[in-house]
């Protein structure tokens, strides 16, 4: 089955991508069955990720017994080393014009890095795995909202983006959730935990690899309309030309000031589980409650990502991701405040859940409808690669610091700067526009 980026509008005249306009209002939602799938791929998947990824800060920190530092740039791995490949990711799928096969392959890896959980207990060995696990995601990702990009409507990519991450993070939810009522039932059962996700990365690269089409993600039509009168008949059987690798897409004003914007933001970002460690830190809570905090975080992202990207469709996708950050900022401020107490842990989920709605679905978004035609997944991967790379700094940062002046002081300290990043980026962002002839 062929389907190009003309394809999505069903024949009309398409605006450029990502565009806001009052038609996104008039054409009525449909949610594509490849949509629903690749969501239902990454629910399972997360359900294996996220499960691990609950327990990672006590089985570091506790279990292991390792420092702050040590998990700190575990969780920077964690955050980072999928930048190793989200480009050359994103390339592969434009050149191939396969994005399910890249894609296949970096839920293969992240598959056969859940059997090293089995038998790692150090931390190089940790370390290892979650690159591993991490260069998986980098692989798999970029083309993944590619083959979203293309099955969606254009005048609703944010909110498509948004079902997605609403299964996405039902998956997100259930993960800790198991994690929890295994260490409820099994004190100290991480073994058991890497097995259960093992077992649910395993169901999640069968559905893609046996239900999801094969699409191709062409985004070349500009490249055609400029050669067609040149080509002769036997260069047509042959193909399009795919084009070479380059960086110039890097030099599109709108997609580099999201990409600085970004990255800036992205280097006041902490690592969930560092946040998570210091509301345990401040009211000393039991550790098999641990993994519930990661269970409320995505229920909030589950519950406000397709009204955020209605919203982000309607109003503009640059108020919303900024918004989304200031919501991470209320959330640095109040896990630092020396009162502590359930409704104070209940409003940072909130907070943080809010943050991840309004910017994970809505950067790719962004990042789409800033990008050159004929590069759609290198596009979305150089911005994924910007924030993985500055997030993984973050953590890394972040676990230095608290070590140094401790839990509360940073996390003032880090919401301080993000504060600053914020009031820079509402000044950066809005200059971003797509290039109407990009399509």
């Amino acid at each position: 089955m062929y389907i190009s980026l003309s394809d999505r509008s069903g024949g009309k005249r398409e605006k450029p991508r990502g565009a806001t306009t009052a038609l996104s209002s008039e054409v009525p939602f449909r949610l594509s069955p490849v949509i629903l799938w690749l969501g239902l791929v990454s629910m399972v998947t997360d359900v294996s990720s996220e499960s691990v990824t609950a327990i990672l800060p006590l089985y570091v920190t506790g279990f292991l017994g390792l420092s702050t530092i040590a998990f700190g740039f575990i969780d920077g791995i964690n955050q980072g080393a999928s930048a190793i490949v989200r480009i050359a990711a994103g390339w592969a799928s434009d050149r191939s014009g396969h994005p399910k096969r890249i894609a296949f392959a970096g839920y293969g890896l992240s598959m056969l890095a859940r059997i090293g959980f089995l038998f790692a207990g150090g931390f190089w060995a940790i370390a290892a795995i979650v690159t591993g696990d991490r260069i998986g995601k980098g692989i798999r990702t970029a083309p993944r909202d590619a083959l979203i990009t293309v099955s969606a409507q254009p005048e609703h990519l944010a909110r498509s983006f948004g079902v997605h991450r609403m299964l996405d993070n039902i998956g997100a939810a259930a993960g800790p959730m198991i994690a929890f009522l295994v260490l409820l039932l099994i004190p100290n059962g991480f073994s058991t935990v890497f097995v259960v996700s093992l077992a649910f990365a395993v169901i999640g690269v069968a559905v893609l690899g046996l239900v999801v089409p094969d699409l191709r993600a062409d985004g070349l039509k500009g490249i055609e309309a400029n050669s067609g009168a040149e080509q002769t008949a036997g260069s047509r059987k042959k193909g399009p030309r795919l084009f070479a690798f380059s960086w110039s897409h890097l030099r599109e004003p709108g997609l580099g000031k999201l990409l600085i914007s970004a990255g800036l933001l992205g280097l006041l970002t902490i690592g969930d589980g560092f946040i998570y460690l210091v509301l345990q830190d401040r009211d000393s809570f039991a550790v098999q409650w641990f993994p519930l905090l990661f269970v409320g975080t995505n229920i909030v992202f589950l519950a406000f990502a397709i009204p955020l990207g209605r919203l982000a469709d309607r109003v503009g996708r640059v108020p919303v991701f900024v918004g989304g950050h200031i919501a991470l900022l209320a959330c640095y401020f109040l896990a630092a405040a020396p009162f502590g107490g359930l409704w104070s842990t209940v409003g940072c989920l909130i907070l943080l859940g809010g943050f991840y709605a309004a910017t994970d679905g809505v950067l790719a978004a962004l990042a789409s409808q800033l990008t050159p035609s004929g590069k759609l997944a290198t596009g979305i991967a150089s911005a994924q690669t910007v924030v993985a790379l500055s997030r993984m700094t973050a953590s890394a940062g972040f676990g230095v610091l608290w070590y140094a002046v401790g839990a509360s002081t940073a996390m003032v300290a880090a919401g301080a700067l993000l504060a600053c990043a914020v009031v820079a980026v509402v000044f950066i962002l809005p200059g971003a526009r797509p290039k109407l002839g990009s399509e």
